[in-house]
């Protein structure tokens, strides 16, 4: 079977067993605060296993794209050296919400491997939850008996909590697991030693594959476990693995899963795979990276500077590195392997081909700019070297600076180092990583306290926003957090008509009214399901009859700005083409901010007839037309607009701003007319990242406001060029008139400098064959550095120091002719920093002329006594 085929048994497997087969999620997240990428099947279902929402199937089976690069799962760092770790990988998965427990699980995943993949039993181990004391939990006898009846009892292994029992994190859902191993080495090899030793071990033979768990209980921010009211099954097996498995080979780079693309690298960079271990690690690493980086850009996820944007980069940049580095590839090519991928996946994974357009140009454009910054720091590493001299340890912080800054794997750095005989201060630079993953963690850390439940009986927030701005609610629950060292609080209500972020549209503010005590709500926001409001204390008696009252100007703002993206973006449409896709957005009460694919930048006649039409629509005053609860497939087909990377359910809500011009799958609030909008105006259009632009407009109050800045600027104008008929013709002769005083000021600049020139040349001291030159002149420090320019054609070899004040502050300049730089290891920036010191600043520069700047003036007879004493 190849993988194709192997992917599509597990899921026929499973829908004869009643399972509804559904899509994989995006790998990228948008709305749980915890996530960036789903990193396990289990994620899109936190709602149900939490409770926040109940299943549609209580049997669902799919395979979901996963991403991990961090943490106790992965390190992107290890990936590619060994054979069967990646970042980007495909989670088999099946799930019971409340339905079939361990003694079906259990027995549906040995009939599966054993007989509908034909695995042979005797190399198949299973673990089974020991126990822990801590804990109070006993060894799962319930499982270990379901496995006795399937398999010989000496391949059940225990395991312990750390292997055995699976945890969603700190708190949250949880539960013993039972995972099941294969043994692929050599019938030798297993004769010497016996799998179960290997088992959980790290060998790169015997490997899970399957992992079943179990969750039956809740973990508590104390620690405690309390039974949940319902039991569920998790399972998860990773694709990639099995095939390695079921093709009887001992790495999954070599399946058919990876060796399709691993043949193109080979082909491009002319290095068979298989023929040195360097080049084989890098081939693997472009491959996995590929994958990762493919899929979070056609899930909506560019590389960027943030969050996971960065995280996305990073990966990249990995394989750019190993590509320059062990395949001495030195111009952009992961990019041409995206049509290899789309062609492989696509028919599984639709998006990669839908974007493939955007995925090359993505990557082709950030693959140009790092290898420019691999150039800026080699250049970078030669210069330390130079400015070192013969300490021969590069230190470790620099070591860090190149991979922080430069994107270099220390690797690198060892090697050229290595190469110039030098060694890097390893420990320094792990000192410099911790520090780095130290403040990381800081950052994103969250506590949680458990929640007070005041009301039993209500299980989700009901949102009544839409259609009024205050209401009588009653606190469900609440929780203190603490992040960066702040405390706040989380509060859910029975009902709120507080807006919760998300789908680019900011929270909600306002206030919860207690009798007399009023709470300020700062934020709303949605973790997974969950509406919560954000306060930064609780009433003294939360269970008191409360009133929750919105920011009404705030949010009738936002609601201008929301409702003048959709007329934005039907607007690009009309302009550009039907290509321009929504990419992102962000509404707030001050602007909106609308990103969206284009491949050029947008020319000022296409912006006025954006802005033009926006208007146009605008002043028709065209009513807002909202339709609840419409199939997603019906809204589809009536060509709504759904955000890129989204998940929706469903059915879904569709905003229409006149059906024929602007109609989109959107949950945010709006403006009941578009006439309320009152005005519209781009500020500003850029690229934000390939294919990729941004437009950020103002609408309403800040619109008019920035008209009437506008006018107030141009009198002002006006009366500074006493020329208010007509105020360009006025600037235009401020521009001529300053011209032409440039032109005749570096006619006399040039003069003057020939004869400070002539000047310098008859004061010449003769050092040891060396000409010393040292002057102090009334130049600007330009005007030093042309003087010293024109002595670069004078024969023979120059050391000459000129020193200037300008104002309160002395400017120093060291020029050294080229050969006396090389004959005698002279290097300007490295002398121009010490003589600085004498007028207590700073400077640098090259090694043939460098410049530095103080503020005393007194200093400046003693830096020029200094050079010469140095020369």
């Amino acid at each position: 079977m190849n993988s194709s085929e192997i992917r599509q048994l597990f899921l026929d497997f499973f829908r004869v067993k009643e399972h509804h087969i559904i899509p994989s999620a995006p790998m990228v997240i948008k709305n749980d605060p915890t996530l960036m990428f789903t990193n396990a099947g289990m994620n899109q279902f936190k709602d149900i296993f939490l409770g926040h929402q109940p299943a549609k199937y209580t049997r669902i089976a799919d395979t979901q794209k996963c991403l991990r690069v961090s943490g106790k799962h992965n390190d992107l760092e290890e990936v590619g050296l060994d054979t069967y770790h990646h970042t980007m990988f495909e989670m088999l998965g099946n799930w019971s919400f409340g339905d079939y427990f361990k003694k079906e699980a259990i027995a549906w995943a040995w009939e599966f491997l054993t007989e509908s993949c034909k695995i042979e039993k005797d190399r198949l181990y299973v673990t089974v939850f020991s126990g822990d004391e801590k804990d109070g939990l006993p060894k799962d006898q319930e499982a270990f008996n379901h496995w006795k009846k399937i398999v010989p009892e000496d391949r059940i292994l225990l395991g312990s909590k750390k292997d055995n029992f699976w945890e969603m994190g700190d708190t949250g859902p949880c539960g013993p697991c039972s995972e099941i191993h294969a043994d692929i080495r050599s019938d030798e090899e297993r004769k010497v030693t016996p799998g179960h030793a290997l088992v959980n071990a790290g060998h790169p033979q015997v490997i899970e594959i399957w992992n079943l768990v179990f969750i039956e209980f809740n973990r508590l921010a104390s620690g405690k476990l309390e039974p949940l009211p319902a039991r569920h099954v998790d399972t998860g097996m990773g694709f990639e693995r099995l095939c390695m498995v079921l093709h009887g080979k001992q790495s999954n780079y070599d399946t058919d899963v990876f060796q399709p693309l691993i043949h193109a690298i080979a082909k491009r960079s002319g290095i068979p795979y298989g023929s040195k271990s360097a080049s084989d690690i890098a081939m693997r690493v472009i491959a996995d990276h590929l994958r990762a980086v493919s899929f979070a850009i056609a899930d909506g996820q560019l590389p960027s500077n943030n969050k996971a944007g960065y995280v996305i980069r990073r990966i990249l940049r990995r394989a750019i590195r190993y590509g320059y580095t062990a395949l001495n590839i030195r111009e952009p090519f992961i990019h041409e392997l995206v049509p290899a991928l789309a062609d492989q996946m696509g028919n599984v994974f639709p998006e990669l081909i839908a974007q493939r357009q955007l995925i090359t140009k993505a990557i082709s454009e950030e693959e140009s700019a790092f290898l420019k910054t691999l150039s800026q720091g080699i250049q970078r590493f030669n210069t330390y070297l130079g400015e070192t001299g013969k300490n021969q340890v590069i230190d470790g912080a620099f070591a860090f600076e190149l991979y922080d800054t430069y994107g270099f794997p220390v690797d690198l750095t060892q090697l050229m180092a290595r190469e110039q005989g030098w060694s890097v201060d390893m420990d320094g630079f792990q000192q410099g990583l911790e520090a780095q993953k130290n403040r990381s963690k800081q950052a994103a850390t969250v506590e949680t306290s458990d929640w007070t439940v005041l009301r039993e009986d209500v299980s989700d927030t009901v949102f009544i926003g839409y259609d009024q701005l205050s209401a009588d609610v009653n606190v469900v629950k609440y929780r203190k957090i603490k992040t960066k060292n702040k405390d706040q609080y989380q509060i859910v209500l029975d009902q709120t008509p507080f807006y919760a972020e998300s789908g680019g549209q900011v929270g909600d503010r306002g206030v919860l009214q207690f009798g007399t005590e009023q709470i300020e709500v700062t934020d709303t926001q949605k973790e997974n399901n969950l509406i919560v409001h954000l306060a930064s204390r609780m009433p003294s008696d939360p269970t008191l009859p409360c009133t929750a009252r919105v920011d009404a100007q705030k949010r009738l703002l936002t609601a201008n700005n929301h409702s003048a993206t959709h007329l934005l973006h039907a607007a690009l449409k009309k302009v550009l083409g039907s290509h321009v896709e929504q990419r992102g957005s962000l509404v707030d009460e001050n602007h909106l901010r609308f990103d969206f694919t284009h491949f050029s930048k947008m020319t000022p006649e296409e912006i006025r007839q954006v802005e033009v039409l926006v208007n146009e629509k605008v002043r028709q005053n065209i009513s807002l037309h909202v339709d609840q609860d419409v199939p997603l497939e019906q809204a589809k087909s009536r060509g709504a607009a759904a955000i890129f990377g989204e998940k929706y359910g469903d059915t879904v809500r569709v905003v229409t701003f006149n059906e024929a011009f602007s109609i989109e799958l959107c949950g945010g609030t709006h403006v009941p007319a578009t006439g309320q909008i009152g005005l519209f105006r781009i500020i500003s259009e850029s690229a934000i990242a390939a294919g990729i632009r941004r437009i950020e407009a103002i609408t309403a109050d800040a619109a008019d406001n920035y008209f009437y800045h506008q006018s107030e600027t141009i009198e002002q104008i006006k009366e500074a060029v006493k020329n208010p008929k007509d105020v360009l013709k006025g600037v235009q002769n401020i521009l001529d008139e300053n011209n032409l005083l440039r032109e005749k000021y570096e006619s006399l600049l040039k003069d003057k400098i020939s004869r400070i020139k002539e000047q310098l040349l008859q004061s010449i001291e003769e050092i040891e064959g060396i000409n010393y030159i040292s002057s102090i002149t009334d130049l600007d420090v330009e005007g030093m550095k042309q003087l010293a320019y024109s002595f670069k054609n004078e024969p023979g070899e120059f050391y000459l120091f000129l020193a200037s004040q300008q104002g309160d502050k002395v400017n120093l300049l060291l020029f050294i002719t080229d050969s006396l730089c090389k004959r005698k290891n002279l290097d300007a920036s490295k002398i121009i920093r010490e003589l600085a010191k004498e007028i207590k600043g700073g400077g640098g520069g090259q090694p043939f002329l460098a410049t530095a700047g103080g503020t005393y003036i007194q200093g400046m007879d003693r830096a020029i006594h200094d050079a010469r004493k140095y020369l």
